[in-house]
C-alpha cells in the first residue's frame, strides 16, 4: 500500500475524524424504458400524472419520450438514497396504467428508427433547446443507441475532508484547488481500475437481435432473436453500444481540471466537417444546436464525469471552472435486471469503498500508453470478462485479470474497514466479500446469471427481460406508497406542470437568439 494512502487512512481513522466518512453524499439516477404489455416500446407521451419532464426534479425523461429517468436527492446514507429511489418507482407504477418499466440496460425490441419518439419538453426556449439537442443526437448517432439505459451513481467526499488532508500534506494550494485536483486524481484511478466494476456489475451479455439494425458485428447468435458474447459482461459499455467518429479524437486529459475543461470547451467550439455538411437547419427547422464536435459538453460520453451543481442558466463547464469539482458521476453501471431498482445496497457499499480507494490512493498522471491501456483493459473486460485465463495490460506487462482483481480487492479492504469503523457494523466488509466471491466464481456475476436464467427458461433476451419487468412491477404494485407520500408526489407532479406553463407563458425573446447566446456562453469563458 502506498505511503500516501497509509497516512490518509491513519488520519481518517483518528477518533476526531472518523465521523467524517458518514458525511459522504450519494445520489442515484436510474434510466428505464416504458414498454407495453407485450414488451415493445411504449409510443405514448410522457404520462402527465408524473408531472413535467422539464421541471419535475425527481422524474424526467432522458433521450426518448419513452425513456424515463428517476433522480434521487443526494443523501448521506446510501440506504436512504435507495429508499428514495424505491418510492419514486412505486409512485411511477401507480401512474403507468398497463405499461411496464423495462428491467435491463439494453433496450426492448425497438420500432423503426423514425418511430422512436424523441423527448418533448414544451414550447419554452429551454424546453425547445433540450428537444433540438436530442434531434442532434438522433442525427449524429441514431435513435437506437440513445435507448440504452444505465445507472448513474453520484458520489462526493465530505467538504470538510479536503482542508484536513491539505493541511496534513502541507499542500501549497487553495482548499478549492486541492479539492478539484483530488477529484481529478480519483478520476484517473477510476480509469485505471474501472474494468473491475464491469466484471463485478456488468449485466448486459446479450441483446435483442434487431438492435443492430443489420449492421456488421462480431456477436454470436444465441437464438433467432438474441445476440450475445459468451464471456461478455457489459455489451452496453462496449464499442458496439456507442461509437462516435467525431468524438474519437477527443480524450479529455485528466491531468488537471483546466486541461479537462479546455478540451471540452474546444470540442463545443470546433466544427466537424460531416456535421457542417448537414447544417443546423433542414427545411427551415432546427436539426442540431451547432455543427461542432459536441453540441454541448454533456454530449461527451465518458465512464465518469467531474460535476458541480449548476445555477439556473449556467452550463456545467462554467460551474466547474468557477467553483471547482463538487462530486463525481459514475456512468458505466449496468442496470441489474434481477433487482427491482437495478441496484442494491451491497453494490452501493462496495462502490463507496472502491471510490474512496480511487480518491485517497496515489494517482500519478496517466502517461500516453497508460491511457490507452486503461481503455483497452476496460473494453477487454466488457467483451470477455469471464473468459478463463483472461489477460490485461499493467505497466507494459500482461497480467492475469483474476489475480489483479483479487489484489485490488485486498487493497480496497482497509477502506471498507474504515467505512465500517465510521458507520458501525460490517456492511462494507460484507459487500467486499460478496465481490471477492464473484472474482473466484464467475458464475456468480450478474452477466453469467442473465445467461443462466435465459438458458434455464429457454427464453430470448426480450422474453427474459419482459418476465423480469413483470416480476418487478408486481413487487412495486403489491405495496403502494402510504397515502401521505403518494399525495406529496402527486402535488410535486402538479406543481411541475404549473411551473412549465408559467415558463412558457412568460417566455421572452426569440429561440434562435436564445440558442445563439447559449452557444456564446461557452466561447466567452476565458482560459
Amino acid at each position: 500500500m502506498s505511503d500516501l494512502l497509509n497516512r490518509r487512512l491513519a488520519l481518517l481513522g483518528e477518533r476526531a475524524n472518523l465521523s467524517l466518512l458518514e458525511q459522504c453524499l450519494h445520489g442515484i439516477e436510474r434510466e428505464c424504458l416504458r414498454v407495453t404489455d407485450d414488451g415493445h416500446l411504449a409510443q405514448t407521451p410522457h404520462p402527465k400524472a408524473l408531472g413535467s419532464a422539464l421541471t419535475n426534479e425527481q422524474i424526467t425523461t432522458d433521450y426518448s419520450e419513452s425513456l424515463l429517468e428517476f433522480i434521487t436527492p443526494a443523501l448521506a446514507d446510501p440506504a436512504d438514497t435507495l429508499r428514495s429511489l424505491d418510492k419514486i418507482h412505486r409512485f411511477a407504477y401507480s401512474k403507468l396504467g398497463d405499461e411496464y418499466l423495462w428491467s435491463p440496460s439494453m433496450p426492448c425490441p425497438l420500432p423503426e428508427e423514425k418511430d422512436i419518439p424523441i423527448a418533448y419538453y414544451g414550447t419554452s426556449n429551454i424546453g425547445r433547446l433540450k428537444y433540438v439537442y436530442r434531434k442532434g443526437l438522433a442525427l449524429r448517432y441514431g435513435k437506437t443507441m440513445q435507448c440504452i439505459a444505465g445507472i448513474h451513481y453520484n458520489f462526493s467526499l465530505p467538504e470538510k475532508l479536503w482542508p484536513l488532508l491539505r493541511q496534513n500534506e502541507a499542500a501549497d494550494v487553495s482548499d478549492r484547488d486541492f479539492q478539484s485536483s483530488s477529484y481529478i486524481a480519483l478520476i484517473r484511478n477510476f480509469r485505471r481500475y474501472s474494468w473491475l466494476l464491469m466484471y463485478l456489475f456488468g449485466a448486459s451479455p446479450a441483446l435483442d437481435a434487431g438492435f443492430l439494425r443489420g449492421r456488421p458485428h462480431q456477436l454470436e447468435q444465441l437464438d433467432p432473436d438474441t445476440l450475445y458474447l459468451p464471456y461478455a459482461t457489459s455489451l452496453r459499455m462496449s464499442d458496439l453500444g456507442y461509437q462516435s467518429n467525431a468524438q474519437a479524437g477527443l480524450t479529455p486529459c485528466y491531468n488537471d481540471l483546466t486541461s479537462y475543461t479546455d478540451s471540452l470547451r474546444k470540442a463545443v467550439a470546433t466544427p466537424y466537417a460531416p456535421y457542417v455538411e448537414v447544417g443546423t437547419h433542414q427545411n427551415g427547422e432546427w436539426v442540431q444546436l451547432n455543427t461542432n464536435i459536441l453540441q454541448i459538453e454533456n454530449e461527451y460520453y465518458s465512464n465518469i464525469r467531474p460535476k458541480r451543481v449548476t445555477y439556473t442558466g449556467e452550463r456545467p463547464i462554467q460551474a466547474l471552472m468557477a467553483r471547482g469539482i463538487q462530486y463525481v458521476e459514475v456512468r458505466c453501471l449496468d442496470i441489474n435486471p434481477f433487482l427491482p431498482m437495478g441496484i442494491d445496497l451491497t453494490e452501493s457499499r462496495f462502490l463507496d469503498a472502491f471510490l474512496l480507494y480511487c480518491g485517497l490512493n496515489d494517482s500519478p498522471q496517466l502517461e500516453n500508453n497508460e491511457c490507452g491501456n486503461a481503455t483497452s483493459n476496460f473494453l477487454t473486460v466488457v467483451k470477455e470478462g469471464r473468459k478463463p485465463g483472461l489477460q490485461l495490460q499493467r505497466q507494459g506487462q500482461a497480467v492475469d485479470m483474476q489475480a489483479w482483481a483479487v489484489e485490488l480487492l485486498e487493497k480496497i479492504a482497509p477502506l471498507a474497514s474504515l467505512l465500517d469503523q465510521s458507520h458501525g457494523g460490517d456492511a462494507h466488509r460484507q459487500a467486499l466479500d460478496a465481490q471477492l466471491a464473484k472474482v473466484r466464481d464467475p458464475s456468480l456475476t450478474p452477466s453469467a446469471q442473465v445467461l443462466a436464467a435465459m438458458a434455464e427458461h429457454q427464453e430470448s433476451f426480450a422474453q427474459f427481460s419482459l418476465r423480469q419487468s413483470k416480476v418487478h412491477a408486481e413487487f412495486f404494485r403489491a405495496e403502494p406508497l402510504p397515502a401521505q407520500e403518494q399525495t406529496a408526489f402527486e402535488d410535486a407532479a402538479r406543481e411541475s406542470l404549473v411551473q412549465q406553463t408559467e415558463l412558457e407563458q412568460n417566455e421572452v425573446g426569440d429561440f434562435d437568439v436564445f440558442v445563439g447566446s447559449y452557444q456564446a456562453s461557452i466561447l466567452a469563458i476565458s482560459n
